[in-house]
Order: C-alpha cells, then sequence, then structure tokens
C-alpha cells in the first residue's frame, strides 16, 4: 500500500519503521504478519535503495562470537529456501541465492580459526579443512606466500613477502551470495504488502514526537504527523542522525558511526576460472575479502585492518568516488594472485557502513518507551535480515506486552537450527564485546 496516495489524510498506525532496506522490509513484513498495522518511511525512491543495494550480499556461517554464528546459520537456512520464508508460491522474480561455499585462510591474526570452529562445532556447522594444496587446486594461480600484517601502499614495505606460508584454510559449504540485494528488499516489501504494511517513499522524518517518554508517532517534512505508539528506528547509516530526533537520551552506550567504504571490481586472469559461481575467499593475512561480482567480475573489499583508518563522514556528504583505497585493495589481492591485472583507474562502489564500537549490531528496545532499535549493521547483517526481522517482532511483542527487557533480556528461538539466542548479546547498553573482529567480518 503507498501512502502517499493518503497524503493530508491523520494517519495512524501500530508501528513506523523508519527505513526501507532489508532490515526495514524484514521488520515490516514479520511485524505485519503478526496483525501489526506498520508503516515504512524512506526518504529515499524505493525499498533496498540505499545501502542494501551496495551490500556485497554475502551469506556465511561463521563469525567471531556464538550467537553471531548462531544467526548467520539460521540466516543461510532462510536464503536457501527464499520463497518458503516470503510465503511466496512464484520464484521468478525473487533474488536469487547462489551457492558457492566459503574460504576462510588460517593466519596467526585469526587464531587459526580456532574461537571460529569451536562455534561451528557447538552449532552442528558442516566444514573442511584444506591444506594449501587444495587451495591452489580451488584457485589455480594463487601465491601463498605471507604478508601480514596487511599495509597501504605508502609503507615502504607494502608488497614485500613476510616469510613462511599459509599452510591452509577451513571450507564452508553452507554459504554464497544474493545476486541482487535490493530486489530481496523488494521481495520483502512485496511480502510485507500482502499483510496489509504500508511504504512511504521520498519523505523525510524531522522529528520523532514523545509524551512523557512514551513515542506518540513521527512528524514528516511536510509538517504532518503520524500517530503509532511503536517506532522502530532501521535507517543503517543514518541511525546516528534518526536518533538525534528523539527529543531525549535513548539510553546508548555502544556508538554507531557511518563508515566510508570502497569495494573495487576487477577482471580476474583466465586461469583462476572465476565466474558467478566463484568461491567467496576471507583472506586475513592480506586483509581483503573477494567474491563474484557481475559478469564474473572479481569483488574486493577491506576486512578493516588497522592500516585501513576508519573514514568516518555525514551520510548525507560524502564521495561516492573511488580512491587510493580501492587501489590499495587490488594490490593487496594481486599479491595473492600474481597474474591480476590491476588498472590505475578501479572501477567499484563507494558507499557506508552502520559501525558500531564493536562491529556487532543493535537489535534493542531503548529507554524511550515504544523506541526499538535495528541498527549499527556494521556491514555484516544482510544475511541476517530475515532473522533480524523476526527478532524485533518478538522483541517488540515481548516489550510492549510489559516485559523489561533490560533486566530479563528476550531469550530468542531461532526455529531451523533449535539454538536461543540470549538477545542481551545486542543490547545498546552491552560493553564492547572483545571477542569481537572489529571488522566487517563481525
Amino acid at each position: 500500500m503507498d501512502a502517499q496516495s493518503n497524503a493530508g489524510k491523520a494517519l495512524q498506525f501500530d508501528a513506523v519503521i523508519i527505513g526501507a532496506g532489508v532490515i526495514g522490509c524484514a521488520i515490516a513484513f514479520n511485524l505485519a504478519k503478526r496483525g501489526y498495522r506498520t508503516l515504512n518511511v524512506d526518504k529515499l525512491p524505493a525499498a533496498g535503495y540505499g545501502s542494501t543495494s551496495s551490500s556485497a550480499a554475502v551469506i556465511r556461517t561463521y563469525y567471531s562470537t556464538l550467537d553471531g554464528s548462531a544467526m548467520a546459520y539460521e540466516g543461510y537456512h532462510t536464503w536457501k529456501d527464499w520463497p518458503a520464508y516470503l510465503e511466496s508460491d512464484d520464484a521468478s522474480d525473487l533474488a536469487k541465492f547462489i551457492e558457492t561455499g566459503t574460504l576462510v585462510m588460517k593466519t596467526e591474526a585469526n587464531g587459526y580459526l580456532a574461537k571460529v570452529l569451536k562455534s561451528a562445532d557447538q552449532l552442528g556447522i558442516s566444514y573442511e579443512h584444506w591444506t594449501a594444496d587444495q587451495i591452489r587446486y580451488a584457485m589455480p594461480g594463487y601465491d601463498l606466500q605471507r604478508f601480514a600484517p596487511a599495509k597501504s601502499m605508502e609503507d615502504d614495505t607494502f608488497g614485500q613477502p613476510a616469510g613462511g606460508e599459509i599452510s591452509g584454510g577451513v571450507y564452508f559449504p553452507f554459504g554464497g551470495y544474493v545476486d541482487d540485494p535490493q530486489l530481496s528488499a523488494r521481495n520483502l516489501k512485496d511480502a510485507a504488502e500482502k499483510h496489509g504494511a504500508t511504504f512511504m517513499f521520498k519523505t523525510a522524518v524531522t522529528e520523532i514526537l514523545v509524551v512523557e517518554n512514551r513515542v506518540t508517532g513521527i512528524e514528516l517534512e511536510t509538517g504532518q504527523q503520524i500517530s503509532a505508539p511503536i517506532v522502530v528506528n532501521a535507517a543503517g547509516p543514518h541511525s546516528g542522525k534518526v536518533n538525534s530526533l528523539l527529543p531525549i537520551d535513548p539510553g546508548m552506550t555502544i556508538r554507531t558511526r557511518p563508515l566510508r567504504q570502497e569495494v573495487v571490481q576487477i577482471s580476474p586472469p583466465g586461469d583462476l576460472g572465476y565466474s558467478r559461481e566463484g568461491l567467496i575467499v576471507s583472506d586475513n593475512d592480506i586483509a581483503c575479502y573477494i567474491k563474484p561480482g557481475s559478469g564474473g567480475q572479481l569483488m574486493i573489499g577491506s576486512e578493516n585492518p588497522a592500516c585501513d583508518a576508519p573514514h568516518e563522514v555525514d551520510p548525507d556528504d560524502f564521495s561516492r568516488d573511488l580512491s587510493d583505497r580501492a587501489l590499495t585493495y587490488a594490490y593487496r589481492y594481486s599479491q595473492r594472485l600474481p597474474s591480476l591485472g590491476v588498472s590505475q583507474h578501479p572501477v567499484g562502489i563507494a558507499d557506508l557502513y552502520d559501525a558500531t564500537d564493536d562491529w556487532l549490531p543493535i537489535y534493542d528496545c531503548t529507554d524511550v518507551g515504544g523506541y526499538y532499535l535495528a541498527i549499527g549493521t556494521s556491514g555484516n547483517q544482510f544475511k541476517n535480515a530475515p532473522v533480524a526481522g523476526q527478532l524485533m517482532a518478538e522483541l517488540i511483542g515481548y516489550c510492549e506486552t510489559g516485559n523489561a527487557h533490560d533486566e530479563a533480556p528476550l531469550q530468542f528461538q531461532l526455529p531451523n537450527i533449535g539454538y536461543t539466542i540470549n538477545t542481551a548479546t545486542f543490547s545498546r547498553k552491552r560493553p564492547v564485546n572483545k571477542d569481537s573482529s572489529f571488522s566487517v567480518l563481525g
């Protein structure tokens, strides 16, 4: 349903969701299924039009924390049967999950994946140990010399081997990527609309209305007020600006900030045999991840090592032009793949992460009654969006029926894998999680 057709009328909803990216649309779908009359408001022209559209859309089952891995494994099951999750009988116009498997290099810096594999064993996630020879077989032309720590091109030792060789990696068969992340958000929007959800685009929220420490709705840039006892901030990189529309503090101790990121796209050498079904690789030694892009291209992004310093920007005023950072990532990967031809004029994407202090998400209530957060997704929550939608719907129902979530956090059952998450893991008040990778890996 399009709310613009009701412009000028007094509108009232059970819940307003600020943002219509993949997570905002997933929340709408799950609330609408539970009978809530929802409205998503987004100042962009369509669902998934913001940072969702720039997502690498990688689906993987390994995180630095047990609960992060559990949520990702649950997410894998939803993407594996995307039509069933959407309650759709027609898969012809749905985003596709391309299952490629994912390879993670074992390095000293990631503890040779000991923590990751402990979580995998606990959750029953399949994996295989690969030797250096198995990696070279899967990725012809690979040079497995060690180069860590990763460096910028300004470093005099950039590109010089550090001695020794990557001895192996871990292959996770349950992984891949979604071929069109923006389409996945539109799929969720369409599914939500079938349950009565409403969407309003090209419209900015200018105030979140609060009376006696309880949200009562929002005010739009047109001056129109919309009544709702529940407001959810799912605004991605604009989440901090949305929080600033509150007249009182939501009670966060974990900070979020919009960080500019670049991904470079490059043609792979023919001997690599790379294609749409190419293997996704996480290489901590050179601090890059690699995945298939459109037309058989390689997409190369940073795993946020110390040399790639965070670049905080205004989400309404930042450059989308690639810089030397993109070139650096390409050259770092050419250390692993010497036959890679690197253009001095790279193409790719520059967009934003909504990053928290520990690069783990916030899915939580706040100190303001009826105001909820689904923010701080740190570039690593696309894969979890369907599960986040379920979690937020459960959390809202839990809190709105009188439960004190801060004192007795929601225990969220993951239906496909039979694991229960203590959602305090995602609290706005948590201490910084020292188990995190402090990177896009989560």
